[in-house]
């Protein structure tokens, strides 16, 4: 059994690892709680309250053979207001982490980065060698601890590796997240019997890729996939329109298809999928349709 830490591992991302790996590795989960959940973790699974900036996070670091880094500041608004909170959470914590892995001998470091990092696209679909160009403090801290990783594998032999997951989405989802929100927000009003708002004409796509498929991608890099000092794509491919994304929440709820149109975010990106070929090549195969994936959040929300 290999010894694995998921920082974060109360959250969406970290929740689901943890419930697809603890039967094969001995599992131990460090989370801050900030999210105010209550840990609920299978009995096997060692959790330790903690801030992933402490020594003692870089100690568990130290003795893991498998370090999965999703623990992050994910609110873009919040580093905005805030852009030291948010590099401070972000930044030091992943030095923290590394600083922590370099100490011992570790087989790999996976870091869950975001498509933040490449702001406003300059071609579609994204590869990894597009620009990164990041528009909010959270898309630079994000980058930053990219580059962390990358410099660690070529400077100290890290075998550190990054993916950048674009809309995630699950059951598990925090109507938060800037990413899954839109989501939640169609969903919980047409629940409400209300309409979904959306703001321009719906013509903006994005590409919403499930939990369940992101962990697949994980897994891989757990296998050893990949390359150390790499950085993949995780998403569908598709390219959804959020119009698109209001029709399928609507269906699934047997409503009209009545949606309520209002004036553009102001800075908001028009279309924004990535081209996943990289990720495919060395065996990720997305599986989980939107449909699906939206049927799966109403039936576990019910």
């Amino acid at each position: 059994m290999k010894k694995v830490l998921i920082t974060g591992g109360i959250g969406q991302i970290g929740s689901y690892l943890v419930d697809s790996m603890h039967d094969a590795h001995e599992i131990t989960v460090v989370d801050n709680l900030s999210s105010k959940k209550e840990p609920m973790l299978p009995e096997d699974v060692v959790f330790i309250k903690d801030d992933i900036r402490s020594p003692d996070a870089g100690e568990l670091a130290s003795k893991a053979d498998i370090i999965i880094h999703t623990a992050a500041q994910i609110s873009v608004a919040s580093s905005m207001t805030d852009p030291f909170f948010d590099a401070d959470n972000n930044v030091f914590c992943t030095l923290n982490l590394l600083e922590g892995a370099r100490r011992g001998e570790p087989e790999r470091f996976i870091y869950i980065s975001s498509a933040a990092v490449y702001g406003n696209p300059g071609y579609l679909p994204i590869d990894e060698d597009h620009v990164q160009d990041p528009m909010s403090p959270y898309g630079a801290s994000k980058l930053c601890g990219e580059k962390y990783c990358t410099m660690y594998n070529h400077a100290y032999g890290m075998p550190a590796v990054c993916i950048r997951p674009f809309n995630i989405y699950s059951p598990r989802q925090d109507p938060s997240n800037p990413y899954s929100g839109v989501i939640s927000k169609f969903i919980g009003r047409v629940r409400e019997s209300r309409p979904p708002v959306i703001f321009g004409d719906g013509s903006q796509t994005r590409d919403f890729v499930s939990a369940h498929d992101v962990v697949d991608m994980i897994q891989l890099l757990v296998s050893g996939k990949g390359k150390d000092g790499e950085v993949y794509n995780t998403g569908t491919g598709i390219a959804t329109s959020i119009d698109e994304l209001a029709s399928i929440v609507l269906e699934l709820f047997g409503r009209e298809k009545i949606i309520e149109y209002q004036e553009p975010m102001p800075g908001d990106i028009k279309h924004s999928y990535p081209d996943i070929s990289k990720a495919k090549k060395i065996g990720f195969d997305p599986k989980v349709d939107l449909y699906k994936g939206l049927e799966e959040i109403l039936e576990l929300q019910a």
